[in-house]
């Protein structure tokens, strides 16, 4: 276990780019948009996630004469785990539920971004609930890998 979650880190900081802004993860996908997009719902499903809703940023922009590449935002989370961070410090909230942001770049490569935990930990002083970003930080980083590799 421990072998595989070393792997998906070090997955993880080769697949992370400069496209990153502070406390965003970006993991390179396989695959293009609507694959990765299904995928990462599979994924979501399959670990009990809620899937609340899904943005289209990419077609809102089309209806209003902007053309912007495919983009769209997956709205997901578990109140499970969420509750207790929220109960930890009540204004990670406002960062919660969790977000996944599906992107296609310039050069036609397709990213999964998402929050750092360890950022929102630092954004809102989260003090007393390492047992909670540990268990979100590897859950996010299982769940978008799978999501994302082949």
């Amino acid at each position: 276990m421990k072998a595989l979650l070393l792997t998906i880190a070090v997955v993880l900081i080769i697949s992370t780019t400069g496209y990153a802004a502070e406390g965003v993860i970006d993991v390179e996908s396989s695959y293009g948009v609507e694959e990765t997009v299904n995928r990462l719902y599979s994924v979501l499903k399959e670990k009990g996630m809620t899937l609340f809703k899904t943005v289209k940023h990419s077609d809102a922009a089309k209806k209003v004469g902007i053309e912007l590449r495919e983009t769209e935002l997956i709205i997901f989370g578990n109140p499970k785990v969420g509750s207790p961070l929220m109960k930890c410090q009540q204004s990670v909230a406002i960062d919660l539920p969790q977000k996944a942001l599906v992107w296609k770049d310039a050069k036609g490569k397709v990213w999964i971004s998402y929050n750092d935990p360890r950022y929102l930990q630092k954004r809102h002083h989260i003090a007393g609930c390492e047992e909670w970003i540990s268990k979100i930080e590897k859950a996010l980083s299982s769940i978008i890998s799978k999501a994302a590799s082949r």
